[in-house]
Order: structure tokens, then sequence, then C-alpha cells
């Protein structure tokens, strides 16, 4: 299928890895076949915690070192990730990253810490998966760049996109790449979802580290809501798009007071325009009180993938679609749908081992940052509540 019918990046394509063949370990060529892969927790948060827990928990690597800057969350670490009580334990991350035999680091410090974080483990040498999105701010998301320049090749560099790696969204790549929805012009993302809102924050932690410990809740430190979170969907748009948007517009806002923190939306609609003339729609509401709707959606001439972590589907045009009447609401466009067997974090967990392992490094930091880039490109646009360009928006950093 010719990039003209299909406007999926080769770079996309490849990101995504689906050219990664899995080998028994008695073939593994880069380590011995039966080594491990040594590697340490930067930031024992919650992610940090989960995502370094399916690392242990992946079979073919080895914890030897957790660095965080708070006691309880070193403790933590040791208490819910499998045999982290052995790993030694650091509140410096340069000494954390001087630890014998460490062959790889999972960054899963605050946002803005990340740049700072990133390049550390660069001038260690060491492979790297990092947690999502690549920065705060745009000064931020160059600084990784410019890192990532000086990386050794022979390293890979993931971050926390699990998309790219999920057996369905790799599915829905496929049906794309053969044609089966026709020529894309439409994508869109729905990131609906939270709890009710907080109306009386009370933090356990002193005041001096209240800030950092609560750093999802500053934009300063996250990005807001739509950089912290949202960029999920806004990368799987840059995927089946074929590349970072040319500009965007949208509106946004609060639907309830702010607790504590400084976020300035709850709530945003962002339109982007993309190379080819293919345009996007992000969706997102906050506070839904439980309710959760999470998906993507790639339109063509010929039919509709809808994406999700739990399943893919496939939509049509196949036999007599039409209602039987005004109350009848079946979809018989499905042409077929495919359930996810496992967390997609584990799916890419085990890319990131498998990758080390086998000696076939991977680098994914430029469509980390276009994710960033993008998600920042729509936080300036409900911001400026006009039309921005992304020329406009790198000249922010």
């Amino acid at each position: 299928m010719s990039n003209r019918s299909n406007p999926m990046s080769r770079r996309a394509t490849l990101a995504a890895g689906s050219s990664l063949l899995i080998l028994r370990p008695e073939q593994a060529f880069g380590y011995p076949a039966n080594s491990a892969v040594n590697f340490g927790i930067l930031g024992t948060g919650g992610r940090g915690r989960y995502v370094g827990r399916e690392m242990v928990l992946d079979g073919r690597t080895q914890l030897v070192a957790i660095c965080d800057i708070y006691p309880d969350r070193l403790d933590a670490a040791k208490t819910q990730i499998p045999k982290s009580d052995q790993a030694k334990a650091y509140k410096n991350h340069e000494e954390f990253l001087n630890h014998p035999d460490l062959d790889a680091v999972l960054i899963a410090t605050p946002v803005h810490l990340h740049p700072l974080h990133f390049e550390a483990a660069v001038r260690a040498n060491k492979h790297i998966y990092c947690e999502k999105p690549a920065a705060a701010d745009v000064a931020g998301v160059k600084r990784v760049l410019k890192a990532s320049q000086k990386a050794n090749p022979s390293k890979t560099i993931q971050f926390g996109f699990q998309q790219r790696f999920s057996k369905e969204y790799l599915y829905g790549e496929q049906l794309v790449k053969e044609g089966k929805i026709g020529k894309v012009t439409h994508v869109e993302s729905y990131w609906i979802l939270g709890n009710p809102p907080v109306t009386n924050f009370q933090s356990p932690y002193p005041e001096a580290e209240r800030k950092i410990r609560h750093w999802n809740l500053w934009m300063e430190t996250s990005g807001g809501p739509l950089v912290e979170q949202d960029c999920h969907g806004v990368d799987v748009m840059n995927w089946f798009a074929g590349g970072a948007p040319l500009k965007a517009y949208g509106t946004g806002g609060l639907r309830y007071p702010v607790a504590y923190g400084d976020w300035n939306t709850d709530h945003h609609n962002i339109s982007y325009i993309y190379p080819n003339g293919v345009t996007g729609w992000l969706i997102s509401v906050k506070h839904t009180a439980g309710f959760r709707d999470v998906k993507e959606r790639v339109y063509g001439s010929q039919g509709m993938v809808e994406l999700s972590r739990v399943y893919v589907k496939w939509h049509g045009p196949q036999g007599d679609y039409r209602f039987k009447s005004a109350d009848n609401l079946s979809d018989r466009s499905l042409i077929e749908m495919r359930e996810s067997k496992q967390d997609i974090t584990v799916e890419a967990v085990k890319h990131f081992v498998t990758s080390i392992l086998e000696n076939k490094p991977f680098q994914m930091t430029q469509l980390a940052a276009d994710a960033t880039f993008a998600a920042l490109l729509g936080r300036l646009a409900y911001e400026k509540k006009r039309e921005v360009t992304m020329a406009e928006l790198m000249k922010l950093g």
C-alpha cells in the first residue's frame, strides 16, 4: 500500500516494534542465554513500583538497585516489589547510576525531573525505560532530545507509551497498512476518566514536601492533565496520522474548583491538523465519578478501527447496515473484535527486556518528544483560545 493511500510513517511503524522477533533464550545473542538484565528503579512512587514489579515478574531480569529521596517510598518498594529487599537502596540518583553491574534503569520520577534523570542515565551508558511524557515543558523536551543524540547506539531507549507495544494496537496498524479501512482521514482520542472532584484536600506530608509529593497536581511539575495523562491518546493519534500535528485549536477549562494545585483545565476538546490533511480530535474529561471511556479511533474512507487497552474493533460497510427502525441501535458495521490477553504495560516491558537480551537496540525518543510536543501544543491552544502552530510552540523553549 502506498504512502499516498496510507499516511503511516516509516518512523511510526518502526516505533511499534512489530518486527522484533521473540527468540528462545538459547537463541539470544548479545547476552549469554542464561543471563539476566540487571536493572534499577529511579523513583519508587506508585508508577515506579508498578512497572518495576512487572520488570521483576518478567523473569529475565534482576533488580539490583532502587532510588528515591523519600525513605517511605523506598520502604514501599521493598514490600511491594518481589526481591526488592535484596536491592541496594539509594537516595542520590548519581550514586544509584554508578551502582556496579547496573545494565538498565526505569525512570519513574516526577515529569519535570525526566530531563535531568534522562541526561544522567545517558551519561552513565544505561539502557533506559523512561515513563511518559518526555518532560513538562518545551525546554525540557528539547533537553531530552539533545541528550538522546549523545546516547550509545547500542542501548535501548524506550518510553512508557505502552500502546506502541500492544498486540491489539499493532493489529490495528496492520489493518490500516493493508488498506482495510481505505485512506486515513481522521483520528480521535477519548480520555474520559477520573474519581469525583476533590473538595477538601488534606496532605499527610510536611508542607515543604507537598509540591513534589503531589507533583501531578501542578502545571510546572506535571505539565497538567493534557500533557501528563492525555499524551497517551495524542501519541496514538500521531502514530496513525503519520507524524506530529502542524497546528491545533481548542477549548478547555474547569468544571470544578481546584482544591489543591493549579490545574487550569479538567475538560478540553482539541482539534489537530496533521500533514496530508488528516484531522484529529482529543476529547478529554476528568472527574467523571468513576466512569471511564479511554480509546482511540482511526477513520478511513472504507472503515474505522477502534483501539483500546482491552480490545481492538474493525468496522466497515459489511452487509446491510441500515437500522430496522429509529430505535434499533444494533451495531451492524462491526467486522471483527479482538480482546487483549494481558496488560499492555506487560507487553511494553517484554519488548524492552527482549531488545536488550537480543542486542537489538531500539530508540523511541523522537516519538516520545513528538507526543509531548503535540500535547503541549493542545494545551497552548486552549490557553490562548486561538489556533496555534507547532512553529509557535517551539519558540517557547
